[in-house]
């Protein structure tokens, strides 16, 4: 619903928080201790990956999106310059069926793998939410749920047809990194992230000098 609302930071912060909750739903399951990963979602996936105990296959579109998802941080105050485009919403959706799969105790859907060209597989988690969203019509999330959704359907999709847009925000510690020692003390910024602003506004403050 954000997504076709153009609601960028909305819709970027609803899906690395769909993400973390996946990862961190197998972490669970397989008993995987991760205490300290917090939000990191390459740090989560990456307890997932290195288990002897589980076979986590995912496509190179939904890596790259972790990547992209995690490399912008929470980001609940566009403390990160952000961007969107158009194929998110199916990058998400793809990512979705891959890590729900594993979310499961079901035997047989983690063995269900996308094939290049092949219809995808459907499969069905007994109890799960999305399943529940489906089998009422009248739900009001069914329909955004469903639309232009190739991995949840009750039907194989062979296209969607999505408008293409790309969509970028500088966030402001970007634009005027001298603000962060005000803001700092107002509102939690990571501590990593402030250093690398503090040290953009003293480069900047130097070339201002030099008359660069």
């Amino acid at each position: 619903m954000a997504y076709r609302g153009r609601l960028l930071i909305q819709f970027l912060w609803a899906s690395q928080q769909a993400i973390e909750k996946y990862l961190k739903c197998i972490l669970l399951l397989e008993r995987i201790p991760a205490p300290e990963i917090g939000h990191g979602l390459k740090k989560g996936l990456a307890l997932i990956q290195v288990s002897p105990s589980l076979s986590l296959h995912l496509t190179r579109p939904t890596v790259n999106l972790i990547d992209e998802l995690d490399s912008l941080g929470v980001n609940r105050y566009l403390e990160n310059s952000t961007h969107g485009n158009s194929l998110q919403i199916i990058e998400l959706d793809r990512a979705v069926w891959e890590l729900r799969r594993f979310c499961t105790r079901v035997p047989g859907l983690r063995e269900l793998n996308l094939k290049d060209r092949m219809p995808i597989p459907p499969y069905q988690i007994p109890g799960g939410r999305l399943e529940s969203i489906i089998a009422q019509k009248s739900h009001p999330a069914r329909e955004p749920l469903m639309w232009m959704n190739a991995f949840v359907s009750k039907r194989h999709r062979k296209t969607v047809r999505l408008n293409s847009w790309f969509e970028a925000k500088n966030s402001p510690f970007w634009m005027n990194p001298e603000i962060l020692d005000e803001i700092v003390g107002l509102m939690k910024i990571p501590k990593d992230l402030a250093a690398e602003y503090r040290r953009l506004a003293k480069s900047r403050k130097i070339d201002r000098d030099v008359g660069v």
